[in-house]
């Protein structure tokens, strides 16, 4: 995990990949808190905590993550709001928050974790609160890096937004993104399967920010990515991005 938190912390700043889910994140944020007044937004799995300050231009930002390492960091970067703790035992009362935010961390919970987690993000969110998943897709997509992060599913649509309504949630948007860079992204991850995944070193060639001029230019074609998928949902890509609503109280 240290290994991990510290190649997500090297590149999460600046690689394209993340400044691309930051863009496709925003607009279903400021979805989830529209017409809300100060709102409450807790990131379950903050890891370094580096998207709580996306979060915090949306309300008041608050996270916890089960690494005491990615608690470190984000305590180091000025976050004071944050916690240890496992999304399947939230330390937060009923209805607390807002918004819950899940940024690539059900996909690696065992299956009965997953459940508990996302029963978890509904007992703590309002009633007309919303969650703001993302979770990887495709299993066509499986490689070295799914080894390296301790991957233990890729999620469809239906598989995502079902695991949600067994939740209480109901499914408002559901998308993939990265769809500009997936047949790249593909022929990685099939000569990758061909030679045998593994957890070496070179997995982490996934986290290694590319030149500038490639990382600038990736950056790019997401943003204008980012452009479309405010008009219209798109079939496939190598992540999926979900808003969801806790029913409002009749």
């Amino acid at each position: 995990m240290d290994e991990l938190l510290k190649a997500t912390y090297e590149a999460e700043r600046a690689h394209f990949w993340y400044r691309g889910f930051r863009r496709f994140v925003e607009p279903f944020l400021a979805r989830a808190v529209q017409g809300v007044s100060h709102p409450r937004i807790l990131d379950c799995g903050c890891g370094t905590g580096a998207n709580l300050a996306m979060l915090a231009t949306y309300g008041h930002d608050f996270g916890f993550d089960l690494a005491g390492d990615g608690v470190a960091y984000a305590a180091a970067a000025g976050h004071r709001r944050i916690a240890r703790a496992t999304v399947a035992h939230l330390p937060f009362p009923d209805n607390s928050f807002d918004v819950a935010t899940s940024f690539d961390v059900l996909y690696c919970l065992e299956d009965e974790v997953e459940r508990a987690a996302l029963d978890e993000m509904f007992r703590v969110v309002r009633p007309g609160g919303a969650l703001v998943a993302n979770v990887p897709a495709m299993k066509v997509l499986t490689g070295d890096h799914s080894v390296f992060v301790g991957e233990r599913r890729r999620y469809s649509r239906a598989r995502l937004g079902s695991a949600l309504a067994r939740a209480g949630f109901r499914v408002a948007r559901i998308t993939h993104t990265n769809a500009s860079i997936f047949l790249p992204m593909l022929g990685v991850r099939v000569l990758q399967r061909a030679r045998g995944t593994n957890s070496t070193p070179t997995a982490r060639h996934d986290f290694a920010i590319p030149p500038a001029l490639i990382n600038a230019l990736l950056s790019l074609l997401l943003s204008a990515e980012a452009g479309v998928l405010r008009l219209v949902d798109l079939p496939l890509g190598s992540s999926i991005l979900c808003l969801a609503r806790k029913p409002a109280a009749e």
